[in-house]
């Protein structure tokens, strides 16, 4: 078969900052380049479908079933990674396609549901790509999508964070190793102050690293009314200081009130540093138990009781790396280029 040549698309306004689909994104495109699959961010205003062998989808929400929908007007394959959140079931699916039946007689199918336009981007594309087996389980009961349909692929890790260490972060800013760090977003929903509320008259340092809209900007400063806080602002994904940061944590805590498989639990892994995590989440963590404790992101009781169990328990730290060493960007290339050529095989015969 030809080198392949891959269009990659996701919602216009998704790279006007930074996170972990952001990130996804680029990686994969580099390291499918690399693997020799011409993969390319397309403009959907100049770039034409037409140019590509197959279309691949980031995300099915925000419009994307538009993107979906135009590719299988011109007879495209199209694989899609919807991000399907673990709260979908069977009973979150049956509950959802009756309100999008009520809401569409009443408007005369003038209004769409939210569960339409991922159920259609699910349907209709070749195949999906889920980032774990929670993931996977969630398409097929809340969308009814048979199970076959469906490849785990989780995401990687660079190789600057096994790498890492703690000395950059520990120079430039003058903070003693050990402190807990949480790298996300500041808003209510990835629960930072009910983070830093548990912390409190602990003694320990709470460092955040992570970009703040202005309509967060009220939530940060409740943060930052808590003296043990630091908030170091946003660093590049590229930033040494960013891996450095993991490196020099004693934990990192994800208390999000959801995630779908949060690339920072890996990065931090990847820097020997163990985790406490949203027990809401689409992760495997199996065989990962040691290294990660998943916590109710409602109970700050639990939050500081994990957080200093894994802070005590220093013997773990040394096995969080090798845990994820696997999970490299060059295989997660080589398995989506798989189900590209599997994909466009099957659209032959």
């Amino acid at each position: 078969m030809k080198n392949l040549k891959i269009a990659v698309l996701s919602y216009p306004m998704l790279f006007q900052r930074q996170g972990g689909l952001q990130i996804q994104i680029l990686e994969t495109i580099s390291a499918l380049n690399e693997l020799g699959v011409c993969a390319e961010l397309i403009n959907p205003n100049q770039d034409k479908l037409y140019d590509y062998d197959l279309i691949h989808v980031f995300s099915a929400i925000n419009g994307n079933h538009r993107i979906v929908e135009a590719a299988k007007d011109i007879d495209k394959p199209v694989v899609i990674s919807p991000l399907i959140r673990p709260d979908w079931n069977r009973f979150t699916g049956y509950r959802e396609r009756f309100l999008d039946k009520i809401v569409g007689k009443l408007t005369r199918w003038h209004i769409y549901t939210t569960f339409r336009e991922i159920e259609y981007c699910l349907t209709v594309s070749d195949a999906i790509v889920a980032l774990g087996e929670i993931e996977k389980a969630s398409i097929e009961n809340g969308f009814l999508i048979h199970r076959d349909k469906t490849r785990v692929i989780p995401n990687g890790i660079p190789q600057r964070f096994f790498d890492a260490s703690p000395d950059l972060f520990v120079n430039n800013y003058q903070i003693s190793p050990g402190f807990v760090l949480c790298v996300a977003a500041i808003n209510a929903h990835k629960n930072q102050l009910t983070l830093a509320q548990a912390l409190k008259d602990s003694g320990k340092e709470l460092v955040l690293i992570g970009s703040c809209l202005e309509s967060s900007k009220a939530y940060l400063a409740d943060i930052l009314s808590l003296p043990h806080v630091h908030y170091i602002g946003a660093l590049g994904y590229d930033d040494a200081l960013l891996a450095s940061a993991y490196a020099a944590a004693g934990v990192f805590c994800l208390p999000s009130m959801s995630e779908v498989m949060p690339l920072s639990v890996l990065e931090a892994l990847a820097s020997n540093t163990p985790v406490v995590m949203t027990q809401n989440h689409c992760m495997n963590i199996e065989g990962l138990r040691d290294v990660v404790t998943e916590i109710n992101p409602r109970d700050p009781l639990s939050i500081r009781t994990e957080i200093e169990n894994k802070l005590r328990d220093i013997g773990n730290r040394q096995g969080c790396k090798s845990r994820v060493a696997s999970l490299t960007w060059g295989n997660v290339a080589t398995e989506l280029a798989a189900i590209y050529r599997q994909v466009l095989s099957n659209s032959l015969v």
